[in-house]
Formats: C-alpha cells, structure tokens, sequence
C-alpha cells in the first residue's frame, strides 16, 4: 500500500513498495499512458490542410507528431525556466 511521506523543503513524495516515488512522476506516467492509449484508439485516416498542401494521413501519426512537438516545445520552456 503507498503510504504519504513528507521531506522537509522537498518534493512530494509517496512510498510504494519501499521506494519515494515523486507525484510528479506518477502524473507523467499517467498522463503518457493517457495519450498512447488515446492515439492507438483513433485509427482513421484523415485529411489535413497545411496552408497550401492537403494530405491525407492515419490520425494516429498526426496524433504522435502533435504529441512529440509538444513535448520538445514543454522541455525547451522548462529548459529556458531552470537557467532563468
């Protein structure tokens, strides 16, 4: 059972099987579990206007790229933030 610890001046910490697990990465888990299982779901085919161009793509890839676009774009912000 996971048990509530508390670290002076530290992050927030929950001890499952004996071991501190911060809350922030057990959100990360979660919300990456969240939207692997929401990009396998959607499978379809659709067609996508870029400005000029119009290509038609399997949803899951523009979801993927979408999502990996995100992510590079959230670590260079967090990046920028940690030098500040």
């Amino acid at each position: 059972m996971a048990r509530n610890t508390a670290h002076a001046n530290g992050p927030a910490t929950v001890t499952v099987k004996g071991r501190d697990v911060r809350l922030r990465t057990i959100g990360f888990v979660l919300l990456a579990g969240l939207a692997i299982w929401f990009i396998a779901a959607n499978t379809e085919s659709v067609t996508i206007r870029l400005w000029v161009p119009t290509v038609t793509l399997p949803l899951w890839g523009v979801l993927t790229v979408t999502l990996l676009v995100g992510m590079v774009l959230g670590l260079l912000v967090a990046h920028r933030r940690a030098r500040r």
